[in-house]
């Protein structure tokens, strides 16, 4: 026999019962099942108000025949609602003390109905009748005497060939009166248990032994579960809630929190004690007397296992924190060394900027005493140094940008993640991404269908805040964007432990000093950006290393504008105006959103901003010369396609002057050593047969560097654009 318990959440809504329902359908056809459940999420605060306000009352009522008219039809429909209405009605009737236990009647008799209806051979077992408040010897005899079969007051059966006789009882006639009348009432037929498949009772409610009504307390289902579960001596318990089991910290104070797949009764117990609201601590000792193994699940995510409590933990090491008040504990499934654990906490919690005012260790377990204003920082930072160091086989990748480079990258590492792991080791999980308005945060992992829904389901907020307070150190943050704002961002994300990779080649060209802070922010943390100059071209890791050998660079040629060396190429063989070859490339889009910003040359500059720099050159925005190929008139975009047809002539001419002292024009960005300084310049050349750049088509980028000890040049040159080639050299800059 198994026990399953399904809290408020979980029976909220007539789509969540359904849920509830087929799990429980499952576990029927595996053996006998005990179903226990919470009132609908809400219904009790609301019964606990009823004598300030009726308003409350009609609420109740409104939401419970919404879920009646949801899972029920026809005559099935009519009589549930009869037997709501009556019940409703007892309620209403009812001393004050004894309103709150409705709520559980009114969840379980409708799920014991639908579940009759569907063919199950149903016992209603009524846990005001069976369970004793302090009397567990009382309690378990009920339990036992109720699901043999034995005829008792406070069940009832309903079966499938008499579904709406309810023990007898006809709906058409009222319940009111006493809670004696009731049982009564619903006690008039009794058939043997031995036939029952599944047994539905109220959760949280149980009697004084005096014939009068108690409660548990709140979150005292679970508890009830666990007296079922040891008075029937089932074989395993399970707890489904909103969450997938037990967690190492609170989610909500703490996003990079994740399940702990087995814990001792000890160590649940501590934790459950102490603040962890996911398991009522009382639940525990039932089941750990008993000897049964219970496990808590997530009714929402059935598939996954959740937390498994018993005897022998899966795994040993620290269990997790909880917090309440300004009092965090620290629970570990093995003795603590006290000294390492208190120099370490101290530490921790000292550059959170966090004084500790107690600190007691004992046996397995620690009591940390902080301001209560400061809990939940103290919560996250010990979290995040005792449970959030990722294993080394494990990237966790947040990225920014869900456009074309970011599903690129996505579909790159859905697509190539077992051969990575085969080959280098390391297990790629994205743990979050975003876009500009929405994201998405899971520690254990995004599957490509969440990624697709992010628009849809994403949360609204600062993805950077949420990353920083979730991500491991070690972890990637993924500048997949366009951004000119991002990088202000950069130096708190590396100070926080997180590497960044960038494609983003806004974020490097900033001014010097910025880009020096940013590069100088953290030397435990990596800084890659290669994909922001060539896509897939190795541009900037020779020019680094060349700076870091002291070889000093004489000159840097590149062709690093996809957009002007397609139109240029193109342009030379006749394809089509220059204005047309434009156009062309801005509805693909290749240029900004307003062309006159690559014609100005702004695209090269940043590029060639970043290749100086990682060669040792401090260049800014000001120390370049600009010639842009034509000057950008002011006005709208269609403005200047008039403007820039009117030039068409003087740019076939100059065109074909090139062509005619055999040459082609090339949008080149250069660097070079004269007199010991630097100069930089962006402009049209024209480039000769024996130049490299000279049979660059298209999208195609170059780049020839000449350094001190290698004055014969260097080239690299191959396709410059491309989503997946630029996802594909973030994936090399990470995995390096």
């Amino acid at each position: 026999m198994k026990v399953l318990k399904f809290g408020g959440s979980s029976v909220a809504t007539a789509t969540n019962m359904s849920r509830v329902l087929d799990i429980v359908s499952d576990a029927a056809s595996e053996g006998k099942v005990i179903l226990v459940c919470s009132a609908i999420s809400g219904c009790t605060d609301a019964l606990l108000s009823l004598a300030g306000s009726m308003d409350a009352a009609e609420s109740i009522r409104e939401r419970h025949e919404g879920i009646i008219r949801r899972l029920f039809t026809g005559v099935e429909r009519e009589e549930a609602l009869k037997e709501f209405e009556a019940l409703y009605s007892e309620m209403l009737a009812s001393p004050a003390e004894e309103k709150p236990a409705y709520g559980e009647l009114f969840s379980t008799r409708i799920l014991a109905r639908k579940l009759a209806a569907e063919g199950y051979g149903t016992l209603w077992l009524d846990s005001r009748e069976l369970i004793v408040k302090g009397d567990l010897s009382a309690t378990y005899d009920n339990i036992r005497t109720a699901i043999s079969g034995s005829p008792r007051r406070g069940g009832g059966v309903v079966e499938r060939d008499r579904p709406w006789s309810m023990n007898g009882w006809d709906p058409s006639v009222s319940l009111g009166g006493t809670r004696a009348q009731s049982a009564r009432r619903w006690n008039d037929t009794t058939p043997s248990a031995g036939d029952v498949k599944i047994f539905v009772a109220p959760g949280f409610i149980a009697g004084d032994g005096k014939g009068h009504v108690t409660t548990l307390g709140r979150g005292g289902s679970d508890y009830s579960a666990a007296l079922y579960a040891a008075g029937a001596e089932a074989d395993a318990l399970e707890i489904w809630t909103d969450v997938p089991g037990m967690m190492s910290a609170n989610p909500k104070v703490v996003p990079a929190a994740s399940t702990i797949p087995s814990l001792s009764y000890r160590a649940a117990l501590e934790l459950a004690e102490n603040g962890a609201k996911v398991l009522y601590a009382p639940t525990v000792k039932p089941a750990m007397d008993a000897g049964i193994a219970f496990s808590i699940r997530n009714t929402f995510n059935p598939s996954h296992q959740g937390t498994v409590i018993g005897d022998n933990p899966f795994g040993s090491g620290w269990a997790g924190i909880t917090s309440s008040g300004g009092r965090l504990c620290l629970v570990s499934e093995g003795p603590i060394r006290e000294k390492g654990a208190a120099v370490r906490i101290k530490d921790v919690l000292r550059r959170a900027g966090i004084d500790i005012k107690k600190l007691e260790i004992r046996e397995t377990f620690v009591y940390i005493d902080v301001d209560a204003a400061a809990a939940d920082d103290a919560v996250r930072a010990v979290h995040r140094d005792f449970f959030e160091l990722s294993p080394r086989d494990t990237i966790d990748l947040y990225v920014a940008g869900a456009g074309a480079v970011g599903k690129a990258l996505a579909e790159l590492i859905f697509s190539r993640s077992k051969e990575v792991a085969a080959r280098r080791g390391k297990v790629l999980r994205i743990a979050g991404i975003a876009d500009s308005r929405h994201f998405l945060i899971d520690p254990e992992g995004l599957g490509m269908a969440q990624l697709e829904a992010l628009e849809s389901s994403g949360r609204r907020g600062n993805f950077i805040d949420a990353v920083l307070e979730t991500a491991p150190r070690s972890a990637w943050f993924v500048d997949c964007t366009d951004s000119t704002e991002i990088w202000r961002d950069y130096v708190r994300i590396r100070e926080a432990g997180l590497n960044i990779v960038s494609s983003n080649r806004r974020s490097f060209a900033v001014p010097y000093a910025e880009y020096i802070a940013i590069k100088t922010a953290s030397a435990s943390t990596l800084l890659r950006y290669e994909a922001t100059v060539g896509a897939s071209l190795p541009m900037l890791e020779p020019l680094s290393r060349s700076a870091d050998a002291s070889d000093g660079i004489i000159s840097i040629e590149a062709v690093v504008s996809c957009t002007l060396n397609r139109i240029l190429s193109g342009f030379e063989k006749g394809e089509g105006s220059f204005a047309g070859l434009l156009r062309a490339a801005q509805e693909d889009g290749l240029t900004e959103p307003d062309p006159r910003t690559d014609l100005a040359g702004r695209d090269a500059l940043m590029k060639l901003l970043i290749l100086s720099r990682e060669a040792g050159v401090p260049l800014d925005a000001s120390d370049v010369v600009i010639e842009p190929i034509v000057e950008p008139a002011e006005g709208s975009i269609e403005d200047f396609y008039k403007a820039l047809q009117e030039s068409e002539a003087e740019l076939e001419a100059r065109r074909d002057a090139a062509l005619s002292r055999g040459c082609h024009l090339r949008f080149t960005a250069a660097l070079e050593q004269s007199g010991g300084d630097y100069k930089a310049r962006i402009a049209v050349r024209e480039v000769p047969q024996n130049h490299p750049a000279y049979h660059l088509e298209g999208t195609e980028n170059a780049i020839l560097i000449r350094t001190v000890l290698h004055p014969a040049p260097l080239l690299i040159q191959g396709a410059g654009e491309g989503a997946r080639l630029a996802a594909a050299t973030i994936l090399s800059d990470i995995l390096r």
